[in-house]
């Protein structure tokens, strides 16, 4: 039996503070398991929690495969409206002084055994270097990663779940639903069967992930039941959201088009509102996970953005 918690269950944990930008968090982090609230030692007699500046943190980036999409209709855009049918397909770690995350698990290690491969849909599969090779490169083993946190469950997104099956999995209520229920489409239950028996955080929005605001996973559903984007306060290049599915090319932020294989077009198309307006409001960039121009400009693992 996996061990969950839900997210409007827990009790506030002391290192919870006010979040660096006004509105940011919806939800505090918090360890799962009861108790009385506990106030921080230094807060103000007044009980008012005291704001702190957020943990420093690094992000990595690893190269988790590509796909070459045959049909950009998929996607609601014309042939001549893309500048390319490559989408890259990443993974980042983040390190933060109380423990690490990693957003996304990409194509399956599997599939650098043969590549590229070709789908029936004809989409074209490639893995170079496996998820777990760039681990090993920093000195990790997915033992040493503390949260698990996907965009959604999608098999490009979700390859390499099964080897965090001993971290924390983060996940929307709706998604975890759709996973062990009667998803349809992209889902590939068997490359992440284990995570039903891992400790599981049962999020109903959004989710500060550290107690800091550091590091916040926002809920964007649309793409997939549960899909959700995540923030990340850097320092250089700045505060970021990684897109998830929310965009696959820059295009389809360009010219809001909705791929025609989403969950729910309205609920998409909401929840890109949502997100394009926290941007706007605290000044953080996005990175559409899928654009391979903008990837490869991306400095990759060993080196890492803080």
């Amino acid at each position: 039996m996996s061990r969950m918690c839900h997210a409007e269950m827990f009790t506030i944990a002391p290192r919870v503070r006010t979040a660096l930008l006004a509105g940011l968090l919806a939800t505090a982090g918090a360890a799962c398991s009861g108790g009385e609230n506990a106030m921080p030692e230094d807060a103000p007699s007044s009980g008012q929690v005291a704001p702190a500046d957020p943990a420093p943190v690094r992000l990595y980036v690893f190269d988790c495969g590509t796909l070459v999409v045959a049909d950009p209709g998929r996607f609601s855009l014309m042939a001549d409206e893309v500048s390319t049918l490559e989408l890259s397909v990443p993974c980042y770690l983040i390190e933060h002084p109380a423990g690490r995350m990693l957003w996304d698990a990409g194509l399956s290690d599997e599939l650098a055994e043969g590549s590229p491969h070709t789908q029936e849909n004809g989409t074209v599969t490639t893995v170079t270097t496996t998820l777990a090779a760039q681990l090993d490169e920093l000195g990790l083993t997915p033992s040493d990663v503390t949260y698990l946190a996907l965009s959604h469950m999608h098999y490009d997104h979700a390859g390499n779940a099964n080897m965090f099956s001993g971290s924390t999995w983060l996940v929307q209520r709706p998604e975890h639903e759709a996973a062990f229920g009667d998803a349809q489409g992209f889902f590939d239950r068997s490359l992440y069967n284990d995570l039903e028996s891992a400790e599981t955080v049962i999020l109903d929005g959004d989710h500060d992930v550290f107690g800091d605001g550091s590091v916040v996973i926002k809920s964007a559903p649309g793409h997939t039941p549960g899909h959700q984007v995540l923030f990340v306060n850097l320092s250089d290049p700045g505060p970021i959201v990684l897109s998830g599915d929310l965009y696959h090319f820059p295009e389809n932020r360009l010219l809001k088009r909705v791929p025609t294989f989403n969950y729910d077009e309205a609920q998409t198309l909401v929840s890109m509102d949502l997100v394009e307006d926290f941007l706007s409001e605290t000044g953080a960039r996005l990175w559409i996970e899928h654009d391979s121009a903008a990837n490869q400009r991306l400095d990759k693992s060993p080196a890492y953005y803080e």
